[in-house]
């Protein structure tokens, strides 16, 4: 999971977080995005926020279990990113 977070990290150097789309990156709510993550081991997910255009501030991972993100989890990260502004 760690290598795969830095393959789609340097891609969003490479290109952009702007041009970087599904299956890599996706809207959540408000200002949170999250970094969709699959490996053998399963699939996780690192929940961000943007602090400036060109800086990315991941603030949850979690291993994903259920279909939807669990509603804890998106409060948990929403939280954790007002308190970055």
């Amino acid at each position: 999971m760690r290598a795969r977070f830095v393959w789609i990290s340097q891609l969003i150097t490479e290109h952009g977080l702007e041009n970087l789309g599904e299956p890599y990156v996706k809207h959540i709510e408000k200002a949170l995005w999250e970094i969709r993550l699959k490996g053998k081991d399963g699939i996780s997910r690192a929940l961000y926020v943007t602090a400036k255009p060109k800086r990315v501030i991941v603030v949850r991972v979690f291993i994903k279990k259920s279909q939807k993100i669990p509603r804890k989890e998106i409060k948990l990260a929403l939280k954790r990113a007002e308190e970055i502004e």
